[in-house]
């Protein structure tokens, strides 16, 4: 590197008839979690005419230097990419290959604009700011167990995926009401990385450095593959930097982006599979992506046709009705923007039964209600949901568990809508408005939507978190004055594509999140990492629907 810091990399090598390497385009992936850890895929790649290289970040595996995640990223891969094209087995054309964190990495090396970086491939990319290390600057518990895998340099996978452990710390934390600052000390592992992101809690310059800038997107110009799906937890910062490149790039620029959206979880953007988290996307689902990126890399780097399964700028998978297992449908699209511009109003109202609870709901309805609050309670010493609902191992099941719906008392609202007399399609982006009277500084509200099938069965659709204070904009603290009533808008352009079965209804869930996978909000307007039980304050959270404050789902229903 050029601060004279060296990265190891493992290279994989195509057999060469000769005595000396042939020269071709050189892949690379850039990872945290040990090089060793991606044998497969270099061998792959190798096997079919390129050169790979995996390559440990600065301060893991076998390289030097210290890791500071997301910070080093950008001026190491231009140094990697440049020294890669110098060897004698690159022909001057390098790329890059990996999701999540080798997502974000790739666009990452992109903004630095190194010559011989020929095409990128980011996949389900985090997106620092916005989808890690919180969720519209609301903590995640989740940091301190990727900050201990990414702890020292040896590989702690084992470690990682103990999800009883973890549910047990978690959940140790939140009933003793420890602030989440001291979230690392809990776990036993006291970690620098974990304390340098509590003291950036909202989106700022240290984040901003981590991504293109605009000026920077409007300067990559070469072809790009956006792959995410939509069930990955990455999906919110993928196609933020796909939007964005576009939003800044020229129409032949844009014309070289496509975009990848399947049904799969963020494993399955590099390996994909027809069911996640217990809902069945059928075998259709299940494609080559190894070889996909192959053929991407044969069309941008060595003059090989078109990939055919990119029929389009855009492709999409469609889900098929219910939860059978039965095949969806790739569709294809040149226009995400218009792909997605399908809007149907639901407005909220729980006046007639209170909505609290799936028993008590309120509804969604084609028409907006002249008058009327619906209310729920937040009480963050109130620990039962933390204990009956999210302390059990249901990775397998998540998307169609109904645990956290059932819970639902006084502590949230319920809202369904009429059962589709037809087939339905969803295709686009959900988003919610609701007019807020918290009764208090500051509260967090977490919004949940469901299909849920004729049978009772529920499928995940969309979900978003937002903290009060940031409602106007994730870089500035607003709190909310007593007796105000403010408006907060869930729009994190999540893309949903699915058939709702005939018979379904949509179940809209609000609430606080009081959950074990989120920092807790102890509703009194200070530092919220800081606080703990005795800054506790209640919160009576009025949703209103009034003639002067529709709160309103919007519903992509296609024509």
């Amino acid at each position: 590197m050029r601060d004279k810091v060296e990265l190891n990399a493992t290279l994989y090598l195509p057999k060469s008839n000769s005595t000396t390497a042939s020269r071709t385009p050189v892949i690379f992936t850039l990872t945290p979690y040990i090089s060793d850890s991606y044998h497969a895929r270099g061998a792959y790649f190798a096997s079919h005419g390129y050169a790979f290289a995996l390559v440990d970040v600065r301060g893991r595996g076998n390289s030097g230097g210290e890791f500071e995640p997301f910070a080093n990223e950008a001026r190491d891969g231009y140094d990697i990419v440049e020294w890669f094209a110098k060897q004698p087995f690159c022909d001057g054309k390098v790329t890059m290959w990996g999701g999540s964190y080798a997502g974000f990495d790739q666009w990452a090396t992109a903004k630095e604009l190194p010559p011989h970086l020929a095409t990128i491939v980011p996949a389900a990319a985090a997106h620092p700011g916005l989808d890690f290390p919180f969720s519209n600057n609301v903590g995640i518990p989740y940091d301190m167990q990727w900050f201990t895998l990414t702890s020292g340099r040896a590989s702690q996978q084992n470690l990682f995926a103990d999800s009883k452990f973890w549910r047990t710390k978690f959940l140790e934390a939140y009933k003793q009401y420890i602030p989440f600052k001291n979230l690392d000390r809990i776990v036993g592992n006291p970690s620098a990385n974990f304390q340098r992101v509590v003291a950036h809690p909202m989106v700022d310059n240290y984040y901003d450095a981590m991504v293109p800038a605009r000026e920077q997107f409007t300067k990559i110009i070469f072809p790009i593959l956006t792959i995410t799906g939509q069930y990955d937890g990455d999906e919110i910062g993928a196609l933020a930097y796909y939007r964005d490149h576009l939003d800044a790039a020229s129409a032949e620029t844009k014309a070289k982006h496509f975009l990848i959206i399947g049904p799969w979880d963020h494993a399955g953007t590099r390996t994909p599979t027809d069911e996640a988290a217990g809902i069945k996307f059928g075998s259709a689902a299940v494609i080559d992506l190894n070889d996909l990126h192959r053929q991407w890399y044969d069309w941008t780097m060595k003059s090989g046709p078109k990939p055919e399964f990119l029929k389009k700028r855009v492709a999409y998978y469609l889900l098929a009705p219910g939860n059978s297992g039965a095949n969806g449908e790739w569709k294809y699209a040149d226009d995400f923007e218009k792909l997605t511009a399908n809007h149907h109003p639901l407005y909220l109202d729980a006046s007639g039964s209170g909505g609290n609870g799936v028993f008590h709901s309120g509804v969604l309805s084609e028409k907006p209600a002249s008058t009327g609050a619906d209310e729920y309670i937040y009480d963050p010493l109130d620990t039962r949901r933390g204990e009956d609902v999210d302390n059990v191992d249901n990775e397998k099941t998540a998307g169609i568990d109904q645990r956290r719906a059932l819970s639902i008392g006084k502590d949230g609202l319920v809202y369904h809508s009429e059962p589709v007399t037809q087939e339905t399609e969803l295709i686009g982006c959900p988003r919610l408005t609701l007019w807020v009277s918290p009764g208090v500084p500051d509260t967090d509200i977490v919004a949940e939507l469901d299909e849920i099938l004729a049978d009772g069965t529920s499928i995940a659709l969309w979900s978003d978190v937002r903290r009060l204070r940031y409602r106007e904009s994730v870089r500035q603290e607003n709190l909310v004055k007593p007796s105000e009533t403010v408006r907060c808008d869930f729009n994190p352009g999540l893309f949903v594509a699915r058939r709702m079965a005939k018979g379904s209804r949509l179940r809209l869930v609000v609430s606080a999140p009081n959950s074990i996978f989120f920092e807790k909000n102890y509703n009194s307007g200070g530092v919220v990492a800081n606080e703990s039980a005795k800054d506790a304050r209640t919160a009576h959270v009025r949703i209103l629907h009034d003639g002067q404050h529709a709160s309103v789902l919007d519903v992509p229903i296609a024509p």
